[in-house]
Formats: C-alpha cells, sequence, structure tokens
C-alpha cells in the first residue's frame, strides 16, 4: 500500500459485471479531477489466444485443467511488479489485451494478442485495476497486499453463469458449447485463485436477482438490476454511516452488522455514495504528502 501512490482495484471473475463498476469508477475520477492509470487485468495473461488454445488441448491429453482463473495462465509476477512499481515509484509497465477485432485493428494486430509494453505516466494520481485477480494470493506472490482500496464485484454463480454466457457469445463470437467447456474447465481455478479475493476486499458487491436463474445455460437474457438485490459487505472500514446510506437509498436494509442490502435498480447510487469518500480519503492524503 502508498499513501504517495495509491492503488484501487476492482476483483471479479469473467462476467462479474466489473465493467459497470468501472463506469461508476470512472465518473467518480471524473468529478473529483482524478487522473487515474487504468490497467486491464487481461494484459497480464501469459499466452496470447492461439498459444492459450494450444495450452487447453495439451492439457486435455494429459487429463488437466488450465484456465484464465489460474497462476498457470496468468503472469502474477509481472502484475506483483507492477504494483509494488507504482506504490513505490507512481509508475511501472503495462500493456493491453486486444479481445476483437475492433480493439485490434488500430494496432494493426490479430485479435487474441498483446500490445508492446509501456511505461505508465509519472503524473498519474493513482493506479486504477479492473479484471480477475486484484486481490490474488498464491505461494509464490502477493498482489493484493499492494492495493489500497480492494473492491469485489460477485454475482451469485447462476447469474455469472449466465452474463458470461451471453457476453461470450454475443459480443466475443464464441459458441455455446464452447463458453459451458469454459466454465467446467475453470471451476478448480475459480475455486482456489477467484473466491479466496473477496475474503481480502474492503467491500464486496454481489448482486442477487429475484427471477429463477436455476438453469443458467438455458437462459436467453439476463436479468436486469431492477430484478435483483445488491449486498454490500464492508471489511476493515471503520465508521461506516448506516443511518445515512439507509436514509438516502431507498428500500434499502441491513442484514447484518457489517452488511447493506440495496435494491439493484440503486446499485449506482450506492456505489456512488460508498465509494466516492472512501476515494476523496485516498487522493487527499495523497495531495497532503506531494503538495
Amino acid at each position: 500500500m502508498s499513501a504517495k501512490h495509491p492503488i484501487i482495484a476492482i476483483t471479479g471473475s469473467s462476467g462479474a459485471g466489473t465493467t459497470t463498476t468501472t463506469n461508476a469508477l470512472m465518473h467518480i475520477f471524473r468529478s473529483l479531477n482524478i487522473n487515474a492509470a487504468f490497467v486491464e487485468g487481461d494484459s497480464f495473461h501469459r499466452y496470447t489466444r492461439p498459444e492459450m488454445d494450444k495450452k487447453i488441448r495439451e492439457a486435455e491429453q494429459l487429463g488437466k485443467h488450465i484456465s484464465y482463473f489460474g497462476s498457470e495462465a496468468n503472469d502474477f509476477a509481472a502484475l506483483e511488479k507492477l504494483f509494488h512499481d507504482y506504490a513505490d515509484t507512481g509508475t511501472g509497465q503495462t500493456r493491453r489485451y486486444l479481445h476483437t477485432f475492433d480493439e485490434a485493428v488500430p494496432y494493426n494486430q490479430l485479435p487474441g494478442t498483446f500490445t508492446p509494453w509501456q511505461d505508465i505516466n509519472q503524473n498519474t494520481d493513482l493506479l486504477f485495476y479492473e479484471g480477475l485477480h486484484g486481490g490474488a494470493v498464491s505461494d509464490e506472490h502477493d498482489v493484493a497486499k499492494h492495493v489500497d482500496l480492494l473492491i469485489g464485484m460477485v454475482p451469485i454463480i447462476n447469474l455469472e453463469w449466465i452474463q458470461k454466457l451471453i457476453r461470450d457469445t454475443n459480443e466475443r463470437g464464441h459458441s455455446h458449447q464452447a463458453v459451458m467447456g469454459s466454465i467446467i474447465r475453470s471451476m478448480d481455478d475459480y475455486i482456489n485463485y477467484i473466491t479466496p479475493q473477496f475474503s481480502r476486499t474492503h467491500i464486496n458487491f454481489q448482486r442477487v436477482p429475484t427471477v429463477d436463474t436455476s438453469n443458467p445455460f438455458s437462459a436467453k437474457d439476463i436479468p436486469s438490476l431492477d430484478e435483483s438485490f445488491v449486498v454490500i459487505r464492508f471489511r476493515g472500514i471503520e465508521d461506516v454511516n448506516f443511518p445515512y446510506y439507509l436514509q438516502m437509498i431507498e428500500g434499502s436494509f441491513m442484514s447484518r452488522m457489517n452488511t447493506l442490502v440495496v435494491p439493484g435498480g440503486k446499485m449506482g447510487l450506492a456505489m456512488e455514495l460508498l465509494l466516492r469518500p472512501l476515494i476523496e480519503d485516498i487522493i487527499n492524503t495523497k495531495r497532503k504528502i506531494t503538495d
């Protein structure tokens, strides 16, 4: 952690809704005039898409599994180094993973490849990470210890699968069967590398639908926010003003001493109310040190 060069990370598995949270945070950054260095978690995949496809086939021949959730397919050393370097010096190296043709064309590259490594501008106010492993810990690496504010996005598992299936088939061109195979192949890594992160987060946002999602593999659409509740759990954050939030967010209630539940349609408002003062504290502390 670093008061001078803070790091904020959103962590959540593929299809968990981290992009929604990213949009809310970007709005907060603009309103507070924060210049953030944006880092995509997919940038730290170890393999290009063709290389990963080959690794998957090789693993299957050996009766093993490899997935984007695990350490074998991701460079935790490079990610931890970036967080360490940024916390220490305010810079570090990152790149982009190009998912689609639209993303790849400006770089004259194919989708499923990486852009070259580049240095982060030294004049940023904070580093903002969004991806799979913002709170990852393995036997050799501890990414989480460098993060000043760690936010988890954790829809219940059936909703997560629905979101992944619909996104990957509609937006990324994968077949329904291929996405189902990816979910099955990823289970061990999901249990060992993804879910433990949510015990390290400072805040978790867990969306729970109020419609039937009992068979996610036959779902035709994603339950809307208005068809959901959001369970918000706090850990290690002092002086949370729960009475204020209950007053400001209509329909909210507390289910435990550290847990606020809000209607899904109020999730954006809840994020603004909850995250803005935390980010203000982080950036005000930084500016006091650097001014």
